[in-house]
């Protein structure tokens, strides 16, 4: 299921020879599948959240048409039954993405959190995922594995409720995990950045 996902995700992005390169990314293409998920949205309105150019946008928005993810009408975009069944595994991969408040852990002047299930495993030191952030934006990253009872950041706390309880309870607000899930923090000057960053951490967790 998983593989099934970012392969249609990446066949969005590819190339379409004979034309140009495209000029936007993966994060765009799951961030517009976000933006239809919540409301019949169109093209203005995706270019100025997605912060990209109205041609831009235009050809996400072909592309997502090409896959059968979408239909188009005056109003706007919304999901085909298809569209709707890969965003509805995304949501499961992926069932929590907020902005979170600035704590002694992540204290950008903007900050997101992704939840990623079944994916404690996968971190070791934890510097892949935070390349992976930075590459997508973020100044800085961390990646909160949820063991058993405890939460922890690997090299700097096996028990951040024990050793952060203020930083912890505030994220908590908004973030359940269970065990052997992944929370990842991604901080950078823009929300926009933020949420690339966490998203680019959290999308190589799904490999």
């Amino acid at each position: 299921m998983v593989l099934n996902v970012k392969k249609i995700i990446k066949e969005i992005v590819h190339e379409k020879a004979p034309g140009p390169p495209t000029s936007f990314s993966v994060f765009h293409v799951f961030f517009a599948l976000e933006l239809i998920s919540e409301e019949l949205i169109g093209r203005k309105r995706l270019s100025k959240k997605l912060d990209l150019g109205e041609g831009v946008v235009r050809t996400i928005i072909n592309h997502l048409k090409e896959a059968k993810l979408i239909t188009t009408s005056r109003k706007g975009c919304k999901f085909t039954n298809k569209g709707k069944k890969l965003w509805g595994k995304l949501e499961q991969i992926f069932p929590t993405r907020v902005e979170v408040e600035r704590t002694v852990l992540n204290n950008s002047n903007y900050n997101f959190a992704f939840l990623i299930k079944n994916s404690g495993h996968k971190i070791k030191s934890g510097i892949v995922q935070r390349d992976a952030a930075i590459m997508g934006g973020a100044k800085r990253s961390i990646a909160i594995v949820s063991k058993g009872n405890k939460l922890a950041i690997e090299s700097v706390s096996d028990d951040i409720k024990r050793d952060f309880p203020y930083a912890i309870k505030k994220l908590l607000r908004k973030i359940s995990p269970e065990n052997n899930d992944v929370i990842i923090v991604a901080g950078a000057e823009s929300r926009i950045k933020a949420k690339r960053g966490a998203f680019a951490a959290s999308w190589i967790l799904i490999d």
